[in-house]
């Protein structure tokens, strides 16, 4: 099995823990894409969800953040959508077979590396880059492909947006869920995108 495979198995995995009684209220998939320690060398995706009752319970409080804010900023969704119901990719505690999948592929092409080679700092960085980079297009892949297999919509009775975030480079939230979901789905979502002509 490849580390693609099986992320494609774990969100698929994700989907089907989604609580039932909850499939009404779910407006939106959630990758928070992160990594161990900041590491890139460890890269994971926490898959989870928000709903509309949350948004509700958000815009009722006394102060309540902007509409948009407190339905698309990840800075409000909660621990559904924040940490998500499955971590999956290189992370040892929540992933075994994930992490040993991505570390091999990392060898294979020349971008892993131990603490302990000596490998200089700006060789370090540049394979960082890569490794992020490849993670990043991986998740957006797997969001496509969920769209493109009927998962989503099978899963939670219609289409949905998936939410592709990383709270270590906000700016791409804009471009990663663009790129990753059919246009009427992000519309909404999109509105507040600072490059958008």
């Amino acid at each position: 099995m490849t580390f693609r495979q099986h992320m494609r198995e774990a969100t698929a995995r994700a989907l089907a823990e989604f609580p039932e009684e909850l499939t009404s209220e779910i407006y939106a998939v959630t990758f928070r894409i992160d990594s161990v320690d900041q590491d890139p060398r460890f890269p994971y995706l926490a898959i989870g969800y928000n709903t509309d009752s949350e948004v509700a319970r958000l815009l009722a409080e006394p102060g309540p953040p902007e509409p948009w804010e407190a339905r698309w900023n990840y800075a409000y969704f909660p621990p559904s959508g924040l940490e998500g119901v499955r971590i999956a990719g290189h992370d040892r505690e929540h992933d075994v077979a994930g992490a040993e999948l991505h570390r091999r592929e990392a060898m294979a092409h020349g971008l892993w590396y131990e603490d302990e080679d000596g490998l200089p700092e700006e060789a370090q960085d540049e394979r960082g880059e890569r490794l992020d980079e490849q993670f990043h297009e991986l998740c957006v892949d797997l969001a496509r492909q969920l769209h493109a297999d009927g998962r989503i919509a099978a899963a939670l009775g219609r289409p949905l947006p998936v939410v592709l975030y990383d709270m270590f480079q906000p700016d791409e939230m804009f471009t990663l869920t663009r790129a990753a979901n059919p246009a009427e789905l992000v519309a909404e979502f999109l509105t507040e995108d600072p490059d958008a002509a």
